[in-house]
């Protein structure tokens, strides 16, 4: 059985850290580079870095930040946000991610997915869905969760994998920020219908959430960003816990 990763996600807005609540209500959590170095010292498997106002101030992701964050660490690294060509893909791997995450991008120009898989092959491209129930529907959103969109998130998940997406980083809105636990009922759904890695993002609070989220989600990874950044869990005691419940990470 392959080993569940634990994520951190950095999410960087003018050059910081910053956490919220269902998207909204930023406040600041450090300094993006320190917080990697720290990440990849304590036993995380690998980083996601997202430029999350990049979308929305139509600019590309800061290749400088990223440049420095890959020096700073020796995991594997994810940066999205902003990214809209095969060029914008070349110059963050060039700078030092091993993956890169594309969202409202992929939705606007699916044919996108595609032409990066075609040169850079599957395993670097993850497909990022902040999705959130409506109505019993989970509707994906763009633009860092602002804007509705039509697509089902289960039928956007079979397409993204058609496309030959390597990995697809699920949000729930609904349970961003909220420490209450990851969506596990549309996770599970989700891991049983594509047959490629899916990350859990939205809700960790508590060791028991992320075991949870591997076992009753079926996920493949789990990311959170405000439980580690202020050290309301330690990656090294999260991961001793879940090995003693039986669940195969990597020590």
């Amino acid at each position: 059985m392959l080993t569940k990763r634990i994520i951190p996600c950095l999410d960087i807005k003018n050059g910081r850290t910053v956490k919220g609540v269902n998207f909204v209500n930023l406040r600041d959590a450090g300094d993006p580079v320190e917080l990697a170095k720290i990440y990849s010292e304590s036993g995380a498997d690998e980083l996601v870095f997202l430029d999350i106002s990049a979308t929305e101030e139509k600019r590309k992701t800061l290749a400088n930040l990223v440049l420095k964050v890959a020096e700073a660490i020796n995991i594997p690294f994810t940066v999205g946000g902003g990214i809209s060509s095969v060029e914008d893909v070349a110059v963050l791997l060039h700078n030092g991610a091993d993956k890169v995450s594309i969202n409202s991008s992929a939705v606007k120009n699916p044919q996108l997915i595609n032409d990066l898989v075609a040169k850079f092959g599957t395993q670097c491209i993850v497909v990022a869905m902040d999705a959130k129930n409506i109505a019993g529907e989970w509707v994906v959103h763009l633009v860092g969760g602002k804007v509705p969109t039509k697509l089902n998130l289960f039928d956007w998940a079979k397409e993204v994998e058609e496309r030959g997406a390597g990995e697809i980083l699920f949000t729930s809105m609904d349970n961003d920020g909220t420490k209450n636990g990851f969506a596990n009922e549309a996770l599970s759904k989700l891991s049983e219908l594509v047959n490629i890695p899916v990350i859990a993002s939205g809700g960790a609070g508590c060791i028991q959430h992320f075991s949870d989220t591997f076992t009753l989600g079926k996920a493949d990874a789990a990311l959170a960003a405000s439980v580690f950044h202020f050290k309301e869990i330690e990656i090294s005691v999260l991961k001793e816990e879940l090995k003693k419940q039986e669940i195969p990470v990597r020590l």
